[in-house]
């Protein structure tokens, strides 16, 4: 594997970085699986997730793609496999249902492709790096997308579900089951999206300025005490508090709020939230959604606590940035804008800390709470409210 590469001094320093970076990902996503049998990988735990055993293939197959295909120009190692491991040709329904790789190949394939992997990368160096990188972080992308269904599942490990089970603190004091605070931003503009040094995906790019009014955005995610509290006071029967759309979805519900609430620690994050109730609780509080650009002025700019707990449902639907061209493959973002997508910030418990930043765009559909997302309110500051508090100060309503 990597480490007989590692040791050839004929690999440059961006090379062994790259290396290093594949291996720990590799590492992660063979610990994540280790505590299970091969019928649980095998086993369709969920309608929208895959296998797990799909995933482990699908992680192969796309490096394969891109360092020893693209980047290295050598034929796919297992061609026959290209439709079966595509995210597009084989949708999540399906994937349970089709001929895939059992446990024990799909391990051997991915070890086969790392081999090919690692002389493509002696062979030919990293180029530009954004090919490698890209690889490194799909796996570590698919690494939550298999917690995910490790959690549907009741499959996580002890200390996994304690992560995602800890209860909030600021550094001072325990969060409140349902006390708001609040941080004041100023109107004026800021740059948003990536900068042009370093790696980014196509859809944080380009950086552009914008403008954004007063508004004040929590210092807090919301608990899962405030969420019980929402439906104990009746706000999933309170229809004015509901989008259309979102009334129709909860009228589809066998159970309107997710397990996770209840049974969750009450000061931990609320998690497995969709968009829709999101909306709805933002208004039964006199608040709302932050949109995407207020979000991430607050995060690059304002001391918001509890960063990467959850996923924090924004109101803005997902679309390209002014500007913007697909890269490497417009499969990644760009089949996906204008679609109903709504765009997710921040990261949870369960995303590395290699892909999650503040300029970092996820996205999802509305009624989807299988994702470890909650939200983080946001609210308006009326015109000539009197004097502005310095910025990032917290104000308690």
């Amino acid at each position: 594997m990597a480490t007989d590469a590692l040791k050839s001094s004929r690999l440059s320093a961006d090379a062994v970085q790259a290396l290093n970076g594949l291996e720990a990902a590799r590492e992660r996503t063979l610990a994540l699986v280790a505590h299970l049998d091969d019928e649980q990988l095998r086993q369709v735990h969920s309608p929208l997730m895959s296998p797990l055993v799909w995933d482990l293939g699908h992680i192969a197959a796309y490096e394969d793609l891109w360092i020893a295909h693209r980047h290295g120009e050598l034929e796919l190692l297992r061609p026959q496999l290209a439709d079966l491991y595509d995210a597009f040709e084989t949708p999540r329904a399906v994937r349970g249902e089709i001929g895939a790789l059992g446990p024990r190949d799909a391990r051997a394939y991915l070890e086969a492709v790392r081999t090919r992997t690692v002389e493509t990368i002696a062979e030919r160096g990293v180029g530009d790096g954004v090919v490698c990188e890209m690889v490194i972080r799909h796996e570590l992308q698919h690494g939550e997308t298999m917690r995910q269904t490790l959690a549907i599942a009741g499959l996580l490990t002890p200390s996994e579900s304690a992560a995602a089970e800890r209860p909030m603190h600021d550094g001072e004091t325990a969060a409140g089951e349902t006390a708001t605070e609040w941080i004041e931003l100023p109107a004026g503009a800021f740059a948003m999206g990536a900068p042009d040094d370093g790696f980014s995906y196509d859809n944080e790019r380009p950086r552009h300025s914008v403008q954004t009014s007063a508004f004040q955005i929590a210092r807090l995610p919301a608990s899962n005490a405030a969420m019980l509290a929402f439906a104990e006071q009746g706000g999933y029967a309170r229809r004015e508090l509901w989008s259309e759309e979102g009334w129709a979805w909860l009228g589809e519900q066998d159970q309107a709020q997710h397990p996770a609430i209840a049974a969750g620690h009450p000061l931990a994050p609320a998690s497995h939230v969709c968009w829709f109730e999101t909306d709805a609780f933002a208004r039964a509080q006199g608040a709302r959604l932050p949109s995407e650009a207020e979000w991430e002025k607050a995060a690059t700019s304002a001391p918001l606590a509890e960063l990467g707990r959850v996923w924090e449902w924004t109101q803005t639907a997902f679309h390209g940035y002014p500007g913007f061209v697909a890269h490497p493959y417009r499969e990644y973002s760009e089949v996906f804008f204008g679609d109903g997508y709504y765009v997710l910030r921040g990261g949870s418990w369960a995303t590395d800390g290699r892909v999650a930043n503040p300029r970092f765009r996820n996205w999802d559909l509305p009624q989807r709470r299988q994702i470890f997302a909650g939200v983080r309110l946001a609210r308006d500051v009326a015109p000539g409210a009197g004097e502005q508090p310095a910025r990032g100060r917290a104000q308690t309503r």
